[in-house]
């Protein structure tokens, strides 16, 4: 298991929750898996960018019913 340094994203949106964390895994075959440490969110990525947009699209796709929750950034640990 290899963990990557901490990172962030905004996500544009104002209200309301605090940032979501992510604990990212490398995979042996070399790709990323990203959990959600306080959400039910998991997503996998080939590469950190892909990573990094499969995160944002997870988030948004949970958040779709209340986006008025939705989080100012996502951190990647």
């Amino acid at each position: 298991m290899v963990m990557v340094a901490c990172d962030f994203v905004l996500v544009g949106f104002s209200e309301v929750m605090l940032d979501l964390i992510f604990e990212v895994v490398q995979e042996s075959d070399g790709g990323f898996v990203a959990e959600c440490l306080t959400e039910p969110i998991v997503t996998q990525g080939d590469d950190w960018v892909s990573l990094r947009e499969a995160v944002a699209d997870a988030v948004k796709g949970y958040f779709f019913d209340t986006p008025e929750s939705m989080p100012k950034a996502i951190r990647f640990c």
